[in-house]
C-alpha cells in the first residue's frame, strides 16, 4: 500500500476551558481527557498522521503547558509546535492568526475537541482546484445532531450563520477547513471569531465546500464524550 499523500500543515484550536465539561476539566484540559483509555488528542493526532498529516501547530490556553508537556514536540510520527494564547485571549480567528508563522501558504484547521473521519488529502484537493481562499466541509445534517446552519450547493458554501441560521438550511458545518492566510481577512484583519471570517468568505462567494459523509464525534458535553468514548473503544 502507497503511503497517504502528504497533507499541508494542520492548524488544532485546543485552547478553550471546556466549561460544558464541569469537573472533568477542573485541573485537565479538555484535549487530555482520557477517551477509550489515552488522552483524547492522542486519538486525534494518530488519526491525522494516518492520512498524511507530518506538522501540526496546537493553539493552546487553557492549561497548555500541561498539553505541551503531555504530547511533547513529535508525536506518532508528527512533528508538533505549540502557540499559546496571550492573555487576553485571541478568539478562534486569533488564534490561527498568530499561528500563521508556522503554517504556511495553505493549512487545515480544526478544533481540538473532535475525531473526523474524511478523506483529508481529498479537501485539499478540493480547496486547491476550488481557486477560493478557504473551504469549509459541511455535512447534510437536517437537525440531527445540531442546528443546521449552512447552504450548500454542492461545491459552494452559499450562506453560514452559526448564530442565526435560517429555516431553509440543511447542511452543518462539519468542524475542518482549508485556508490560505488571506482568508482570514474576510471579516476584518482583528475580527476574532472564525464563523464570522467563514459568514463574510460565503457572503462574498468565496469559500468553497466540500460534503462529509461519515458523523462527526466530539467530546464537547458529557453526552458527546461517553458517545465518542463507546465509539473509539470499539473501533
Amino acid at each position: 500500500m502507497s503511503p497517504p499523500e502528504r497533507l499541508s500543515p494542520v492548524c488544532i484550536l485546543a485552547g478553550g476551558l471546556g466549561s460544558r465539561l464541569g469537573d472533568a476539566v477542573a485541573d485537565t484540559p479538555k484535549p487530555l481527557i482520557e477517551v477509550a483509555g489515552e488522552p483524547f488528542l492522542f486519538h486525534q493526532l494518530r488519526l491525522l498522521r494516518s492520512h498524511g498529516a507530518h506538522r501540526v501547530v496546537l493553539c493552546v490556553g487553557y492549561l497548555g503547558e500541561r498539553i505541551e508537556a503531555t504530547v511533547g514536540p513529535d508525536r506518532f510520527g508528527l512533528e508538533i509546535r505549540y502557540v499559546y494564547d496571550s492573555p487576553q485571549l485571541d478568539g478562534t480567528a486569533g488564534a490561527v492568526r498568530g499561528a500563521l508563522p508556522l503554517l504556511g501558504d495553505t493549512f487545515h484547521v480544526l478544533y481540538g475537541d473532535t475525531y473526523l473521519r474524511i478523506d483529508y488529502a481529498d479537501v485539499e484537493r478540493t480547496f486547491r482546484a476550488s481557486g477560493r481562499p478557504a473551504l469549509m466541509t459541511v455535512l447534510r445534517n437536517r437537525g440531527q445532531w445540531d442546528t443546521s446552519n449552512v447552504r450548500f450547493d454542492g461545491r459552494r458554501i452559499l450562506a453560514y450563520d452559526k448564530h442565526e441560521p435560517a429555516p431553509d438550511m440543511e447542511w452543518i458545518d462539519y468542524g475542518l477547513a482549508v485556508m490560505r492566510p488571506e482568508a482570514l481577512d474576510a471579516a476584518g484583519a482583528q475580527e476574532p471569531d472564525l464563523a464570522a471570517v467563514y459568514t463574510a468568505l460565503a457572503r462574498e462567494d468565496r469559500l468553497a465546500g466540500y460534503e462529509a459523509t461519515e458523523r462527526f464525534y466530539e467530546i464537547g458535553t458529557p453526552a458527546a464524550l461517553a458517545e465518542t468514548a463507546a465509539f473509539l473503544s470499539s473501533a
